[in-house]
């Protein structure tokens, strides 16, 4: 069984990051497979932004 909390704690320090930090990591990614998850990161991170601005209609 996983660490539950171990887990939770990384997603906490994910949620923090801003776009130049997730640039950051694709670019000095080791590999393709690294980038692509740091990229999806990203990604993720934009659409929620996204969907808290719209919910507000701050657009």
């Amino acid at each position: 069984m996983c660490d539950v909390n171990k887990y939770l704690e990384i997603y906490k320090e994910i949620e923090k990051l801003q776009p130049e930090d997730t640039l950051q990591l694709v670019l000095e990614a080791e590999t393709e497979e690294q980038q692509d998850f740091f990229e999806m990161l990203g990604n993720y991170l934009l659409s929620t932004k996204q969907k808290k601005v719209i919910e507000r209609n701050l657009f």
